[in-house]
């Protein structure tokens, strides 16, 4: 009997991230290049959870030589889930055997992930399946705090766009209020408000407890603004993470409960419109101390998301889409694709799923670290010493026209899940070796 030719197949789930086609360029051209036939399922598992074999782009490696240099996906993307119904689940597999498929590789993010690892388990060994991981939310919990990738260009191009706005705040004496993606943690506001010197930068993962009341966020703005006020500054930009508004409580932002979602359950965010809701309760509340300024909302994402990637990024993705098939076809299995300290290692589906809600874990910015807490240092916001100093609240309050005691009482309470200082402690001076007893010998 002729010994069957391995097929390789490529698809893309979730949304775009720069570094896509670096992934299927360099997993089409390694694969093709040890005998295996590719094929890029289009537009995700749209077509082959409901039974469709027709949307397949076979891949070679003409095809593919010089893709890694642009954004978007060579063979599209879309966020249908087959894990909603065991139907869809077996559809896909069958789709895959029917074509037949023996190595899949996904590229995508938490959602995607976990398609994967059910798909694995449904095909019982007869796919073979690995994961890239992909996001500019940079929320797998990847080892190491190693990127996602797509996450260093998006915010590159972030940063970029918002250094432009902040020299047209100062330019215009306004303010700006821009929301950046992450549907769940905060990583990309983070990075691109710490690295532009943004005004402010606020993620859901500061604010404690179960949900956070929008009064809280409108007065961490609002304390921003008459600290900025009181050293002469009418302007500023406010970077905000879009998690923020899964992490209000609905009672604060009723109209969530009509919002419409997507494949996976999630709140269509960027169908909500934070930023001029923020923008209309920011400039009502600094309306009670007779401060009028301009505010300006603005959304930051679909601009990143399909950009060319960073040389950062088109070698990384290089990289893992060159292990990606190699790990596949020496046999490997059930993984997610990672380089950590320069060297390849495959973390097992098992082991990114949180047992308690048996998902994919997602990665949250780590408010104790020392790189979260250096970037609040640099923030113009209330802070602790601030109250602490009389001089310095007799400016806020003269600012807000009203007593040091009234301001006080209105904006105290924000300081009370500010981290600690950062202390830093000098090393013990090492001992000088002692002299040997015997020069040494070459």
């Amino acid at each position: 009997m002729p010994q069957h030719t391995k097929k390789v197949a490529v698809l893309v789930g979730g949304g775009p991230a720069p570094g896509i086609n670096s992934v299927i360029g360099a997993a089409t051209i390694r694969a093709a290049l040890s005998g295996a036939e590719v094929v890029g399922i289009r537009d995700g598992f749209k077509w082959i959870m409901d039974a469709d074999i027709s949307h397949v782009t076979p891949l070679t490696i003409d095809d593919v030589a010089r893709i890694h240099f642009r954004g978007g996906s060579f063979i599209g993307i879309s966020r249908a889930n087959p894990t909603k119904d065991e139907r869809f689940l077996e559809n896909a597999v069958v789709s895959l055997l029917r074509l037949g498929v023996d190595r899949l590789i996904t590229i995508g993010g938490d959602d995607t992930a976990f398609s994967a690892c059910k798909l694995e388990q449904r095909a019982q060994g007869r796919i073979r399946v690995v994961h890239v991981p992909k996001t500019i939310d940079n929320d797998l919990d990847l080892p190491h705090d190693i990127c996602t990738f797509g996450f260093q260009t998006a915010r590159h191009i972030g940063v970029e766009i918002v250094s432009n706005l902040m020299t047209d705040a100062k330019t215009t004496s306004r303010w700006y209020f821009v929301v950046a993606m992450g549907r769940k943690a905060g990583h990309l506001a983070m990075g691109i408000g710490k690295a532009a010197g943004a005004t402010l930068t606020l993620v859901p993962e500061e604010f404690s407890g179960p949900s956070v009341p929008l009064s809280k966020i409108v007065d961490t703005l609002a304390g921003a603004f008459i600290k900025r006020l009181a050293y002469g500054r009418p302007d500023g930009v406010v970077v905000l993470a879009e998690g923020l508004v899964e992490a209000i409580s609905e009672k604060d932002l009723e109209q969530l409960a009509d919002a419409p979602r997507d494949e996976h359950g999630h709140i269509r965010i960027a169908e909500v419109d934070f930023g001029e809701i923020m923008k209309k309760r920011v400039l009502a509340r600094l309306a009670e101390f007779k401060i009028k300024p301009t505010i300006v909302a603005k959304n930051i994402g679909y601009e990143l998301r399909c950009a060319d990637p960073i040389p950062y990024d088109m070698e990384y993705t290089r990289d893992l889409g060159y292990c990606a098939a190699k790990y596949l076809l020496e046999g490997g299995n059930a993984a997610v694709v990672t380089i950590q300290e320069g060297r390849f290692k495959a973390l097992p589906f098992t082991a990114m799923m949180d047992p308690q809600t048996g998902r994919t874990r997602v990665r949250m910015v780590n408010i104790d670290s020392e790189r979260y807490r250096i970037a609040r240092r640099y923030m113009i916001r209330l802070r602790r010493d601030d109250f602490d100093d009389p001089h310095e609240l007799a400016r806020f309050a003269a600012t807000a026209k009203v007593s040091l005691e009234e301001f006080r009482k209105q904006f105290s309470y924000l300081i009370d899940d500010e981290p600690p200082p950062i202390k830093f402690v000098a090393a013990a001076a090492q001992p000088a070796p002692a002299p040997e007893d015997h020069p040494p010998t070459h």
